[in-house]
């Protein structure tokens, strides 16, 4: 019953767009029967997901068909039901969200193709969750990055979204052509191209290349850096809703790729979790680096996404060096942080992106610099993005303090260890820590300059509070990361399972439970909170007790202060800026001042991504300038030149042949 609830509820998914091919651009009513069906199936996918973890058993459903290539096999169990649960959560709050986002009578150039290709994202999402067999995944994981490339080009008229859309697309399809051959070698080592159990393989010298394609593949989807390439354009450009979806749950789903195969091998070499450990470390420490030095509000949040990354691949490091030393509560408390922040991540930066939205719908731009204000005309949106920050940064009492305390408590646990390769991986708890404080002053820097002083543009002077269909997803949201931070024994019930079914045994689980102390967590979460609403509610009663004079700001005997004269983007973020600049390389344009009537002039900083624009374009670039100096020498346009090429190619192949 519950596998059938599942399997529903991703089917409708994939088909909930389709009401759009029926009516009008402009009618309302496609859309309105889209929400209901993706209503309808998060309602499915969820009691289908709790049903699966109070049956406690895993089920599969084989689809024995008359297809070429054989049965195609989904399966679900609890690991399953940690990545399922956020698809179907977020995309319903998402769809609500896109009623007043982005509504279809007032984008009829592509609204109808923007709800297609949300169903189908969200659809294909569930499937890759549920496939058991290599063929079935390779088409649902194409159906979901197929989706995914026309949802950031949603405004395909623009320049610089094309040019994101085709740097996802070729980095997408070069992961899945790792894939490939990973699927290739994994059939080879276990006899089939339906997945493995648990545990069921061993780490031999094969197994390293499967994981290294597993990595790579995987990787490219879930934004480890430096395979992050298309994540920051693709955010950047999507619709806000949509960049939450692919933010918050399709980047999850290379995450439960490693997951998964990294599950099937026994006692894997101790190189697998050093690797996704350093991996994790450099993309936490960066990502959160390179977010702090945007302007551009939505590549911000994109570039968060690759820090928090990285928190997961650090858990899951540690979860993979437990299972190598043979340290199963490690192993555990690793697996646990990982896949909690998975949820957590999917739920705080669904929030952020939808506040984003909020104010770019508000504004009509998405650069920082242009707002100011904000608070003032929208104060619940505000209150929303600084619980959603919170959260992100790891701090009591929200669920993003949850998760990372599995992990530092896993970190505790190595310097424990008499091993000292074991007691090595603690030395990485402080890097943890730096993302954090990072993270905090990213946070500060953009409410403060998006909400607070004064306008910095006419646009945000004229903001207006977002939409009650817009709010209401959002404060649903908020509602559930206050409980994960406030109950964190809630978790027990989602963790558990899913830690029995990637093989933590169960003499382990009442272990780890009890070395974190959950119950003492989410006392000291819910005192903190209730102390935080005591001071707020005193302050605002004392605002409305005494009545306070309103007048100008004193401009320290200045009379014609401006908007301008408060900080930028660039001059909050200078200094972190000029302490990474060794990774950063920052392009500034410094003031210049000459002559004693000079010319009006400003500061500003610009961050390019070292990766993708240092050494990706530049190299594809001149590899397409050497292509085309050899296409100028080979192409005459002499029939009987080519028929002499291909007879070479011919006998070339041939002599490789033979001597093979």
């Amino acid at each position: 019953m519950a596998m059938a609830c599942i399997v529903g509820a991703a089917l409708l998914l994939l088909v909930s767009g389709t009401p759009g091919l029926v009516f009008s651009r402009r009618s309302n009513y496609s859309e309105r029967i889209s929400v209901a069906l993706v209503a309808l199936a998060a309602l499915y996918g969820v009691g289908g997901c709790v049903s699966l973890l109070l049956g406690g058993q895993a089920q599969q459903l084989v689809v024995a068909g008359y297809l070429p290539i054989g049965a195609l096999v989904l399966r679900a169990d609890a690991v399953a039901v940690v990545f399922l649960l956020p698809i179907f959560v977020i995309s319903l709050c998402g769809a609500l969200y896109g009623l007043r986002y982005w509504p279809q009578r007032q984008q009829p150039r592509n609204g109808r193709k923007l709800r297609l290709c949300y169903g189908i994202l969200a659809g294909s999402m569930a499937l890759v969750v549920l496939a058991a067999d290599a063929v079935l995944f390779i088409v649902v994981w194409e159906m979901m990055a197929v989706a995914g490339y026309f949802l950031i080009t949603t405004e395909d008229d623009k320049a610089a979204v094309r040019q994101a859309g085709y740097v996802y697309i070729v980095a997408t399809h070069l992961g899945t052509a790792a894939l490939l051959v990973m699927f290739i070698l994994l059939e080879q080592m276990g006899g089939s191209l339906v997945f493995p159990a648990m545990h069921s393989l061993v780490a031999t010298p094969l197994a390293g290349v499967v994981f290294v394609l597993a990595l790579f593949g995987f990787g490219s989807k879930a934004g480890l850096m430096p395979l992050h390439l298309w994540l920051p354009g693709g955010h950047g450009s999507a619709p806000a809703h949509v960049s939450a979806i692919l933010s918050g749950v399709m980047i999850k789903t290379g995450i439960y790729g490693l997951v998964r195969v990294s599950g099937f091998f026994v006692a894997p070499p101790p190189w697998w979790g050093w690797l996704l450990l350093v991996m994790g470390v450099v993309s936490a420490v960066m990502g959160v680096v390179f977010a702090i030095a945007q302007h551009d509000i939505k590549r911000l949040l994109a570039y968060h996404s690759v820090e928090n990354i990285g928190i997961i691949a650090m858990g899951l490091g540690l979860a993979l060096l437990g299972r190598s030393y043979h340290l199963p509560v490690l192993a555990a408390l690793g697996l646990a942080g990982a896949l909690l922040h998975v949820v957590n991540h999917s739920l705080f930066k669904s929030l952020l992106f939808y506040c984003a939205g909020a104010v770019i719908h508000a504004t009509g731009t998405q650069e920082i610099d242009r707002y100011g204000g904000l608070i003032k005309t929208m104060p619940k949106t505000a209150l929303l993005f600084v619980g959603a920050a919170v959260a992100i940064c790891g701090l009591p009492p929200l669920n993003g303090f949850v998760s990372e305390w599995f992990i530092y408590l896993g970190f505790f646990r190595a310097v424990q260890h008499s091993s000292i390769a074991v007691t090595l991986s603690a030395l990485l708890a402080p890097a943890l820590a730096l993302v954090g404080g990072l993270a905090v002053a990213c946070f500060v820097k953009v409410f403060g300059i998006t909400f607070l002083g004064a306008p910095r543009s006419r646009q945000a002077g004229d903001g207006h509070e977002a939409a009650a269909l817009m709010l209401w997803p959002m404060a649903f949201i908020m509602l559930v990361c206050v409980l994960i931070g406030v109950m964190p024994v809630l978790v027990k019930a989602l963790l558990g399972p899913a830690l029995a079914a990637w093989g933590i045994d169960a003499v382990t689980l009442p272990q780890m439970f009890a070395h974190a102390r959950l119950d003492a967590v989410g006392g000291c979460a819910a005192a903190l909170l209730a102390l935080v609403l005591l001071v707020a509610g005193g302050l605002r009663w004392q605002r409305r007790r005494h009545v306070q004079q309103r007048g100008a700001t004193w401009g320290c005997g200045y009379q014609f202060a401006t908007a301008r004269i408060q900080y930028t983007a660039s001059s909050f973020a200078e200094l972190l800026v000029g302490m990474f600049s060794w990774g950063l390389l920052p392009h500034r344009e410094q003031p210049r001042i000459n002559g004693v009537l000079p010319e009006p002039t400003a500061f500003c900083s610009h961050t390019p991504d070292v990766v993708l624009d240092r050494l990706v374009l530049p190299a594809a670039s001149r590899f397409a300038a050497a292509c085309a100096t050899v296409r100028h020498y080979l192409q005459h346009g002499i029939l009987g030149i080519y028929i002499l090429y291909m007879a070479a190619a011919l006998a070339l192949l041939l002599v490789v042949a033979g001597g093979w």
